[in-house]
This record gives C-alpha cells, sequence and structure tokens, in this order.
C-alpha cells in the first residue's frame, strides 16, 4: 500500500517541483521558453560579455582574419533601438585575443540580426577592404541553410527574378523588399515589361537538401547580395517562405507566420506561439579565395544553432551529413 501511495505521489510530487522552479508544466509553454532560452538577445549583455561570448565562437584565426560564428537576434551594426552590436564590441573582442595595446578588428561583411553563421572579420582596415571587394566582385563561395515551409519546385534551380523595396500600405505601413519581374502574363502570353529603376539584379541558386510533404532543409547560393534576397526568392518566388520568417511570410500585413497545423504540431506549439519561432536561415559556409599571405583558398563552416538543430529533428529532416553516416551504417549493416 505505502509503495502504491509512493507511486502515485511521485508524478504529484515532480509537477509540484516544477512549478516552484518555475519550470511550466504546460509542453506548449515549455517548448515557448525554451524557444525564448535559445534566441536570447546578446545585445541586452555588458559588452565584456558580449565579447567574451564571441571569443567562444570563434572558427578561425590567422595574421590577417578572425571568423566567428555570429548568434542569433545579434544586429551586426548600430541603429534605432540598438543597445549593443558587434561592431560595438571589436575593440573589447581585439584586446581579449592580442592584449591591451591590440587596435580594433574590422567587420569584412554583414549579416541580418536573425541570421546565424559564418562572419568574416579582418585585423587591418586594408585586410577588410580586400575581403569586401572579394564579397562585391562575387569571388565568395556563400552557401545558406534555410528551413521552409512547405517544400521548392523543382528540388533545384535558380531564382533570377530583381528584386527591390516597396512600401506596403495596410493596416501597418511598413517597407518591404519584394520581386521585380522583367516579364508578366497578359491574356496568356507573356510579355516584358520596363523594367524599374529601383530594381536590382538578385540571383539565387538553391538545392533541397532534405524534405517531408510540408517542410524541407534547402542549400541556398545567392549569386548577388542584395538586402533580404534569399527571404524574398524563397516566399514570394518559389511560394517556400522560410520558417520563422514573420516579415516575408505574407505580403499585406505585418504578423506572426501562419503554420499548418500538421507543422505546429511537429514544432510542440500552437499558432498564437507561433511568434516565438526564431528565423531558421543560417550561414552555413564561406570560401574565400587566397588573400594576404595565404597561397591557399579557406573553407570556413559552421553547424547550425541548437533551435534550428531542434526543428529539423521535431520536423523529420536530416543533413547531408547525417545521410552519409546513416548509408555507412547501412552498408556495415549488410556486411555483417
Amino acid at each position: 500500500m505505502l509503495r502504491d501511495w509512493q507511486r502515485s505521489s511521485e508524478p504529484r510530487n515532480k509537477s509540484k517541483r516544477r512549478r516552484e522552479c518555475g519550470v511550466p508544466t504546460n509542453p506548449v509553454q515549455r517548448r515557448v521558453r525554451e524557444l525564448v532560452r535559445f534566441t536570447q538577445q546578446l545585445q541586452r549583455v555588458h559588452p565584456n560579455v558580449l565579447a567574451k561570448e564571441l571569443s567562444r565562437r570563434i572558427l578561425h584565426q590567422d595574421n590577417d582574419l578572425v571568423v566567428i560564428n555570429k548568434p542569433y537576434g545579434l544586429p551586426v551594426h548600430g541603429g534605432p533601438g540598438v543597445q549593443l552590436c558587434i561592431s560595438d564590441v571589436l575593440p573589447i573582442l581585439a584586446k581579449m585575443l592580442h592584449g591591451h595595446k591590440a587596435e580594433p578588428l574590422h567587420l569584412c561583411h554583414r549579416l541580418d540580426k536573425e541570421t546565424t553563421g559564418v562572419m568574416v572579420l579582418a585585423w587591418e582596415k586594408d585586410m577588410a577592404h580586400q575581403v569586401q571587394e572579394l564579397f562585391r566582385t562575387r569571388q565568395v563561395e556563400k552557401k545558406y541553410w534555410a528551413i521552409t515551409v512547405r517544400v521548392p519546385l523543382p528540388s533545384a534551380g535558380v531564382v533570377d527574378i530583381p528584386v527591390m523595396e516597396k512600401e506596403v500600405s495596410g493596416h501597418q505601413q511598413h517597407h518591404k523588399m519584394t520581386l521585380s519581374p522583367s516579364y508578366r502574363l497578359d491574356n496568356g502570353k507573356m510579355v516584358k515589361v520596363r523594367a524599374s529603376r529601383d530594381a536590382q539584379v538578385a540571383v539565387t541558386q538553391y538545392q533541397v537538401l532534405s524534405s517531408t510533404p510540408s517542410s524541407a532543409l534547402v542549400e541556398l547560393q545567392p549569386v548577388t547580395g542584395i538586402k533580404h534576397q534569399l527571404r524574398v526568392h524563397l516566399s514570394f518566388g518559389l511560394d517556400c517562405p522560410i520558417l520563422g520568417d514573420h516579415k516575408y511570410s505574407d505580403w499585406n500585413r505585418l504578423a506572426p507566420q501562419k503554420l499548418p497545423a500538421g507543422t505546429l504540431k511537429k514544432l510542440g506549439l500552437q499558432q498564437s506561439k507561433a511568434r516565438y519561432i526564431p528565423l531558421h536561415l543560417h550561414a552555413r559556409q564561406l570560401a574565400l579565395p587566397a588573400l594576404g599571405a595565404r597561397t591557399e583558398g579557406l573553407l570556413l563552416a559552421c553547424r547550425p544553432p541548437h533551435f534550428f538543430a531542434c526543428s529539423l529533428r521535431r520536423l523529420g529532416l536530416h543533413t547531408p551529413n547525417e545521410d552519409q553516416s546513416r548509408g555507412s551504417e547501412a552498408r556495415r549493416g549488410e556486411a555483417q
């Protein structure tokens, strides 16, 4: 009898301890807390703390460059409402790495606040300018990973549609990047339209790496570097917005991304909590040509952040490395 009572009381005691510790017992609330924890904005911390965190995220360091894995939610440059950004702490980071007499590091390019992944810094301003020129002249090969809502068709291709910024007049007036195609259909016929002088050439190669009926892991190679190009091409060009892209999932409104019931169930969320889903866009890899003292090119890659990996697992998607390991395991099994 005592043992039966102890067994029946254990779940209640565990639940009580969770409540006392402030841990939500509701699985949706726990998932929301998990997402918020994964995506805490580092711009709220002390500059020394941020610099220390960036030093832990170094992927490569030599006499010319320092390459970091940029965290989520951290702006590269300052601006309205920005309390702290990467450029603010570059002097501190340089001193942590090279002593108190070190000159500040220099930005070589930028990533959006919500984008994670490979980011290149330079010790000297001249080197930063050389790397910037490589980006400008499209000599840097960039690969991004994105989790998309729905699956791009065909599974590999090129989106070559100019992009421009427009004002959206609706419930809330705001500006967005959008497509500015060179052709339109007129009574079933393809008609060339006059290009807007504000439109910029935008070209994106893409390939589906893994998919389910309702989502995909997509590798993106931007040939050009226009603002929000990948997000616009996926959402408006392929009708497959990036998971957590609350700006470009709907043209007319600024609201949390509307997700299918099946996707929400896999993610462990309700639609009312979809606003907590972060943008799942990761700068996976950069290939820099030989530069400075280096006689060979430099290939830089980093894993996606924890929240990205969790979403892959929940949605039933897997990375190419997982494919290879599964294949080798299957071959070992056959041999045995």
